[in-house]
């Protein structure tokens, strides 16, 4: 910006008449450079509020709490926003149904892993849940969308991956978006089961002994074959087997997880021989008879899969025939540690 706000808007206190408040904010906005980045956006849509508004005692309003949002740091408990300045983060998403048309291919991102994630979902949970250079743990790696996504947050991260040969591939990807960002984030890939991994020697790299936010996307029970491993919970015989190795995972991690800190598990549904099989809400009850409470049940749409792509008419006839409802979504569970 080409002017100080800092010391031009407490000016405007002393003006008297809505008119010089006027062509002196005018005077401001014509002065500052607009670029597109959020807090260039805040600003302007602060400013043109204090312009639009109607009586003094508004604009005077206005003026005082953009130079309170520039002057004062309100800290938020989980996150780096400043509270001061909430209206600037326009990005975050704070409803619960979540309208992601696209995925992010950006840098090392690829949607050629059958099963993963599209990366705003930890994006969006990393932002919102965790601090610069606090730890967070995956539970199920995969191609490493989570790890990317802290890296790119300046996160550090840790992830448990069962396979060695996507762990091979996996290494490689970060190594490459760690390049790309000339990121100082540490990363630890963990070759294990998460039901009995033991992560206390690993986290020793970090420097710590807890991480600040799980965030887990575990197979939807049987729907995709992940490898040919029986611990793999993709290979579970019975949607009761799922879940009991599960909550075997829940309780191998949660005393990693800081107390009042939050997990997120992302994971679908399945419809099986005439049956619509609530996956998601069964994990939601097992995280629940752990110590956790329920914060959000957020449903994220999707308008293609790899399955469904190119037989949208193919799957509408099936609905019809079947009696049922095309899958469009998915769910974002989150839970916060109950405080010891």
């Amino acid at each position: 910006m080409s002017i100080n706000l800092k010391s031009e808007l407490p000016k405007l206190l002393s003006l008297k008449r809505k008119a010089k408040i006027k062509d002196k904010v005018k005077h401001i906005m014509n002065a500052i450079e607009i670029n597109k980045d959020m807090h260039s956006r805040y600003i302007y849509n602060e400013l043109n509020q204090i312009l639009e508004s109607d009586s003094l005692n508004r604009k005077y309003y206005y003026i005082n709490r953009l130079i309170k949002s520039l002057t004062q740091f309100k800290k938020s408990k989980y996150n780096d926003l400043n509270l001061n300045q909430w209206k600037k983060y326009d990005d975050i998403i704070t409803d619960s149904l979540w309208i992601i048309d696209k995925r992010d291919k950006t840098g090392e991102h690829s949607a050629k892993y059958w099963g993963n994630f599209i990366p705003q979902i930890p994006n969006q949970l990393i932002r919102r849940f965790t601090k610069k250079n606090e730890l967070v743990l995956d539970t199920f790696l995969g191609s490493g969308t989570t790890m990317i996504e802290s890296i790119r947050l300046d996160r550090n991260c840790i992830g448990v991956e069962l396979n060695p040969e996507v762990i091979k591939k996996t290494e490689e990807i970060i190594k490459k978006e760690i390049k790309i960002n000339e990121s100082k984030s540490v990363t630890k890939i963990v070759k294990g089961d998460s039901k009995t991994v033991s992560l206390d020697k690993h986290l020793e790299k970090f420097k710590k002994k807890t991480v600040q936010l799980v965030i887990m996307h575990p197979p939807y029970w049987d729907i995709i074959k992940f490898s040919k491993y029986k611990k793999d919970l993709s290979n579970t015989e019975t949607i009761e087997h799922f879940l009991d190795d599960f909550g075997k995972i829940i309780d191998n991690i949660t005393h990693y997880l800081d107390s009042d800190r939050y997990l997120a598990v992302v994971i679908g549904d399945k419809y099986n021989k005439g049956e619509w099989i609530p996956i998601g809400f069964r994990v939601m009850n097992e995280v629940l008879k752990r110590n956790y409470k329920l914060k959000s049940v957020i449903v994220k749409n999707y308008e293609e899969t790899s399955s469904k792509k190119g037989q949208e008419n193919l799957w509408r006839y099936r609905a019809l025939v079947g009696g049922f409802y095309i899958f469009k979504h998915e769910y974002i569970l989150l839970f916060q540690k109950i405080k010891n």
